[in-house]
């Protein structure tokens, strides 16, 4: 994801990842941020050094923890075949470049950046240590010796949507967002096109917060949605701030990167999700094989990188045989969140009756769909 800056409409996509144990940790200056290092023991020779590079503390209840619990995966599933250094809380700014270049002069073979802004630093570095394999979560351009990853969190968002128009009473449905890139954009609209496929009339207010990770803002942002009459609330945010908040009002909350459903069980709906485990293992493999992977891979929900996580209590039984029977579509190809008759935020039409977006332009997603209240900020 991530994630601070526009999109093109070039492909989008995913590539390699890693992970480490123990209980080491080394606090330095790293780029803007906190440097974590974790080791799992003393690693025999030969073991592929690979370094995860956070934009969040672990944590965070969403995005970076995902990460991370693919992370922990890959060292359980690879062990002493790997010795991983993470870093929290890099900044995905120019200031990252330092951080690159110091870990591919470490040694590391394997550099996983998990947010978008990392791109234009970490390529510059790459020419520099044609040895070393760059991984760019979310990213859009490649080299030699880096590639990027992502998925289809598209899917789940449509199905997020189905069950948050079926728990909505009034039909006003709040959307706390970060920033106006077209992955949060793409989401949006997934999710509205999802919501107004139960209820035509449904509409879904957009609130920017301008972060990743600021609890308090985030949860202002929510309560003034709240304020405003809605009666449930949706995120992209890696915050459970939202869901706080959704809790104290009394209101229901769909959340995201992960099951939250802990911190407010009561307003808990569902969430899509990113399952990183089995890609970091594969890619892993691949750089331990001696090939450093630069395509672009966009996970989707049939190959498993993206999920909707287990149902709130709330949701009732005819709800959850709905998303079911839509999931299956997805699932079987047989159905795409964006296919048309689907026109934007002002009436023009975007696609037309049956015809289905291209992945290309999905990834340059710059507008708004109809039912979706709230301006694009230009950037």
């Amino acid at each position: 994801m991530k994630r601070t800056a526009k999109i093109g409409a070039a492909a989008l996509a995913l590539t390699l990842g890693l992970a480490a144990c123990g209980s080491d940790k080394e606090k330095v200056d790293a780029g803007g941020g906190d440097k974590t290092t974790t080791t799992a023991g003393e690693k025999p020779a030969g073991a592929l050094k690979v370094a995860f590079v956070y934009i969040g503390p672990v944590g965070d209840g969403g995005w970076t923890d995902r990460h991370d619990k693919g992370r922990e995966e890959m060292v359980a599933k690879l062990g002493d075949k790997v010795e991983v250094t993470v870093l929290e809380n890099i900044l995905d700014n120019a200031a990252s470049e330092a951080t690159f270049q110091k870990l591919a002069r470490d040694g590391n073979k394997l550099i996983f950046a998990t947010s978008f802004g990392y791109g234009d630093p970490m390529l510059k570095i790459a020419g520099d240590f044609p040895d070393t394999c760059f991984q760019w979560a979310t990213g859009f351009k490649t080299a030699d010796n880096l590639g990027t990853y992502f998925g289809a969190a598209e899917e789940a968002r449509y199905l997020s949507g189905i069950a948050a128009a079926h728990a909505s009473k009034n039909g006003k449905i709040g959307y706390v967002a970060a920033f106006p890139i077209p992955e949060v954009l793409r989401g949006i609209n997934a999710f509205t096109l999802g919501a107004r496929s139960v209820n035509p009339a449904a509409t879904v207010q957009v609130v920017w917060t301008s972060t990743w990770f600021d609890p308090k803002v985030e949860k202002e942002a929510a309560e003034s949605l709240l304020a405003e009459g809605v009666d449930l609330l949706a995120q992209h945010q890696d915050s459970t701030a939202v869901g706080e908040a959704a809790k104290e009002k009394g209101a229901k909350w769909v959340g995201y990167n992960d099951d939250q459903s802990k911190v407010a069980p009561e307003a808990w709906l569902t969430a899509p999700i990113w399952n990183w485990g089995g890609y970091y293992t594969k890619a892993a493999e691949s750089v331990l094989g001696g090939k450093c992977d630069n395509s672009q891979y966009y996970g989707t929900m049939a190959d498993g990188l993206v999920g909707l996580a287990d149902f709130g209590s709330s949701v009732d039984q005819a709800t959850k045989d709905h998303i079911e029977a839509v999931k299956k579509t997805i699932l079987d190809g047989s159905f795409k969140p964006f296919t048309g008759p689907i026109n934007d935020q002002s009436g023009k039409e975007i696609l037309k009756k049956d015809e289905v977006a291209e992945l290309g332009a999905l990834l340059g997603t710059d507008y708004f769909v109809e039912g979706v209240i709230g301006e694009i900020p230009k950037q």
